[in-house]
């Protein structure tokens, strides 16, 4: 990998801030997992699912109600959300029922949202 001067021929202002962004920055793995959570959330139907999920747990079949696409297609969805720990899931008998993972998640959603209205 190059150096910091190699890849960039862009003038050095302030070399205290780039040392210290560069002390406090991810690794790459941490960095990689923190994209992939937001890349996630980014989809407009995995995020309707993570809101819907934020007020109560839903089977497949009301999810692809709600959502309007195939439980094939809700799966696929929930499957990725399950791989990085934004929901989870119960078994009831042959339902499953899925709900967020954790109160950190809810928190995202509540601190995205706080952040957008503001702006209006």
């Amino acid at each position: 990998m190059p150096s910091p001067d190699e890849q960039c021929q862009c003038r050095c202002i302030h070399q205290d801030r780039i040392t210290l962004a560069a002390d406090k920055a991810l690794d790459t793995r941490e960095n990689e997992r923190m994209a992939a959570l937001f890349k996630a959330m980014g989809d407009p139907n995995r995020l309707r699912i993570l809101w819907a999920l934020n007020n109560q747990e839903m089977c497949v079949c009301d999810l692809a109600q709600f959502i309007g696409v195939t439980e094939s297609a809700i799966s696929h969805q929930l499957r990725r959300l399950r791989q990085l720990h934004l929901v989870a899931s119960r078994r009831e008998g042959p339902v499953l029922y899925y709900r967020l993972d954790d109160d950190h998640v809810s928190e995202l959603i509540r601190l995205a949202l706080q952040h957008l209205r503001e702006d209006t």
